[in-house]
């Protein structure tokens, strides 16, 4: 079920993020839809290995604090940046867009999971 309402929240955060954030684009719905799918199926291929590089990395530091949530939002927004570069249709000028997008996609994913 949080799958499903993820697969429904993260196109809508990206038109939203892609509406009032500067250097985020994405063309249209259609496009929208199609990247948040990309941006989940390469998270859960790469995505975890991204985080553990990252945590490596860091020494595990975060993740023994309890701040693990850092690391993989750093993780999704190297995610965001594949994503971008494999698509025509969804541009993000720069890593920082990009962070900002996986900050806004992490609150989105994290309030999506605390009511499911």
């Amino acid at each position: 079920m949080e799958t499903i309402i993820q697969l429904i929240a993260t196109p809508l955060v990206l038109l939203i993020v892609s509406r009032s954030v500067d250097n985020i684009y994405v063309k249209d719905t259609k496009s929208a839809i199609y990247t948040s799918i990309a941006i989940l199926v390469v998270g859960f291929l790469v995505g975890w290995f991204i985080t553990f590089i990252f945590n490596l990395l860091t020494l595990g530091i975060f993740w023994l604090i309890g701040l693990g949530i850092i690391t993989r939002t750093i993780a999704y927004a190297v995610v965001i940046e594949l994503v971008d570069k494999f698509s025509k249709n969804f541009d993000t000028k720069g890593f920082m867009p990009s962070l900002v997008l996986a900050i806004i996609l992490a609150v989105t994913w994290g309030i999506v999971d605390m009511i499911f």
